[in-house]
């Protein structure tokens, strides 16, 4: 048998490599970490002669003059220079932009990527950054159903529509005919139905659905794009639980989840947003609406919950263990509210006041005593303070002059939400026309929950088979924790729209079937696990949480774990075995560590620099030691003074002051 002699040769960077990688191969490596990423892609698909727009960033010792004469012989050519902020865009053929990138003068090269005019809450969360991440596809949420519960989507209004446009109603006939589908067939709405008793219509009256509808699906042909939603191409379901009054019933909620479930396919319905919740009374175990929750989860639904609005008293003080049903079931991605302060950048975002605190507060009696939960929530945190969104039409009053009205009845109740109206007259006697462009605010967790619930639409368009555990891991280990709030405030941290996008394109598509341990992604996990969102570096907080502690290490998103199997909880990775918290077998691999119960806060990364808060343990259901969680606020009382049958929607209605 032939001897095999391998050759190592030094690479100018200090790298080796073998006769079996050769010197060719090295350098396309080496010059390929020179160009962004879909830049590489895209000279994959382009022919060689196709001319390529690029934006060039010289090195520190280049001399800009000599760049021409580079450029002239590989045939290309400057096509504008920005000498105040050092970048130059060159036109220049595809075969050759890799051996402009092998000149020493070239320190990056990117491409000339299209822009469009985005909104607030498409930059803060990063989701502006991910649209063009898959090549011929633009990634808006399109063929994902979203089910919003709520209390129904005035689907005419231009912000969901996109085109501008004027309608014309009969007076009478404003609210819909339930015998009737007179949904245009260019609604955002594929089906639409109500569950109210005696109430037919699935119309918005209170004002809430579609506010929610429209920060998921907002157009960017409304107001120059300023109110773009995060998947504005989603498919929502309007199913109506909530009265003009914005109260229901669990019942209600049962049956939509229900009608979700048994309409799973014909839909494509992923996801399901409710921005509403209940008293949280009986644990997670027994609660009915956190039953009906879980049964979708098992199905494969994605549900993505409000926290609720109980984060402070009457006089400011901040409350702890206040997280609604069904939020505090293990199943659900339960989400808090912050407060951007009106800025693209996040390090001046604080927690919402209002925003609920964990830890979860149902309970079973055990032997005359009262035995909480106390898991660990909210799961993470997405903007809720004073968000714009659309205003539904609502419904007809009589004014005291005599003259008609048409509002909902939140911006008839607080007229200061209003911030333009629809444009409405009468036509003759018994006709309206009416532009549907009115815009309101909203502040509350439920406004941050359909922030999420779109991110997961991107999600699952770029990777249809992600389980639902594995899409809730992913959107917390790539969240940013926020300095100077702890975890039972912030869960994992605030939304990361652009990590979460990233990550859950990286995963393979037969994921699933993998066995506790197989590697798990088709690339390389970053290095820098970082994200550039509104000019600022933001760091993935790199934790996964379950029930009373939180899981980190590189291998919670290189490898499979058995938690993000389907029907399987990310809760029932960890558990108390002989009175000590422990990951149980199976479920997660080497590499994955556990902090011992302890909850991190200060927004370091659970990386080498993790930050822990100290005197904050949770184990067997247990705060200890006593009091000391709440040192800043004091635990939510019992809710026994409302019914646990009653539903709200989780608004906090005017929000928190856009001061620092």
């Amino acid at each position: 048998m032939a001897a095999v002699l391998v050759i190592m040769s030094m690479l100018p960077n200090g790298d080796t490599v073998s006769s079996a990688q050769t010197l060719k191969d090295a350098r396309r490596q080496r010059h390929a970490s020179k160009m962004a990423p879909d830049l590489s892609e895209q000279l994959e698909q382009s022919g060689t002669e196709a001319v390529k727009r690029v934006i060039v960033q010289l090195s520190q010792t280049a001399v800009r003059n000599s760049l021409p004469a580079k450029l002239a012989r590989f045939g290309g050519h400057i096509h504008q220079s920005h000498d105040a902020v050092g970048l130059t865009t060159i036109e220049i053929p595809a075969g050759r932009v890799r051996e402009l990138a092998a000149d020493s003068d070239v320190a990056y090269l990117s491409p000339d990527r299209p822009v469009a005019a985005t909104g607030h809450l498409e930059t803060t969360t990063g989701a502006v950054l991910v649209r063009d991440l898959v090549n011929g596809t633009t990634l808006d949420g399109r063929g994902i159903g979203i089910a919003v519960i709520d209390s129904g989507i005035y689907s005419n209004h231009y912000l969901l529509t996109g085109p501008r446009k004027e309608l014309e109603f009969k007076i009478k006939d404003l609210t819909k005919d339930c015998s009737k589908n007179l949904t245009p067939v260019s609604s955002p709405v594929r089906y639409e139905q109500s569950f109210v008793n005696g109430e037919c219509s699935a119309d918005d009256i209170y004002g809430h659905g579609t506010h929610v509808a429209s920060l998921i699906r907002g157009s960017a042909d409304f107001g120059d794009g300023d109110y773009s939603g995060i998947a504005p191409a989603a498919e929502l379901l309007n199913l109506r639980v909530l009265d003009d009054q914005g109260r229901g019933s669990i019942s209600r909620v049962i049956a939509a989840i229900d009608w979700c479930m048994a309409n799973q396919t014909t839909y494509n319905i992923r996801v399901i947003n409710l921005s509403l919740g209940a008293p949280a009374m009986d644990s997670y175990q027994n609660d009915p609406l956190c039953l009906a929750a879980r049964r979708a989860y098992n199905a494969g639904i994605v549900v993505v919950a409000a926290a609720g609005n109980h984060g402070k008293d009457q006089t400011g003080r901040k409350l702890y263990g206040g997280i609604s049903s069904p939020g505090i079931d293990p199943s659900v991605i339960t989400v808090g509210a912050t407060n951007t302060l009106g800025t693209d950048r996040r390090s001046d975002d604080q927690m919402a006041t209002f925003s609920s605190r964990g830890p979860t507060r149902g309970f079973v009696i055990v032997n005359g005593v009262r035995k909480y939960d106390n898991l660990i929530k909210p799961d993470l945190v997405a903007p809720g303070n004073r968000l714009i969104g659309a205003q539904s039409l609502g419904k007809q009053i009589d004014n005291w002059d005599g003259s008609l009205v048409y509002t909902n009845s939140l911006v008839r109740e607080f007229p200061a939400l209003r911030v333009a109206d629809n444009q409405i007259w009468l036509q003759g006697k018994d006709k309206l026309r009416v532009i549907p462009e009115g815009t309101m605010y909203l502040s509350g967790t439920s406004l941050a929950a359909p922030l999420v619930s779109g991110t997961v639409a991107l999600m699952l368009q770029t990777n249809p088979r992600l389980t639902p555990g594995l899409v809730k891991a992913i959107l917390m280990y790539s969240a940013q924790p926020l300095k100077g709030f702890n975890t039972l405030e912030q869960g994992a941290g605030q939304l990361n729209v652009d990590g979460a996008v990233r990550l859950a394109r990286l995963v393979r598509s037969n994921a699933a079937l993998l066995a506790n341990g197989a590697p798990m992604l088709n690339g390389s996990l970053p290095d820098q696990q970082a994200s550039t969102i509104g000019g600022e570096i933001c760091y993935w907080g790199e934790g996964v949480m379950t029930n009373y502690c939180f899981l980190h290490g590189r291998s919670l998103m290189t490898r499979w774990q058995g938690m993000y199997s389907r029907s399987v909880l990310l809760a029932d990775a960890t558990g108390v075995v002989n009175g000590a918290l422990q990951q149980l077998p199976g479920l997660t691999s080497p590499g994955v560590l556990n902090s011992s119960g302890i909850v991190f806060a200060d927004g370091g990364s659970l990386a080498d620099d993790v930050l822990i808060a100290s005197g904050i343990v949770f184990a067997d259901g247990t705060v200890y030691p006593g009091g000391i969680v709440f040192a800043d606020g004091r635990i939510i009382a019992d809710f026994s003074t409302r019914s646990v049958s009653t539903v709200k929607s989780t608004t906090s209605f005017l929000g928190d002051l856009p001061t620092r």
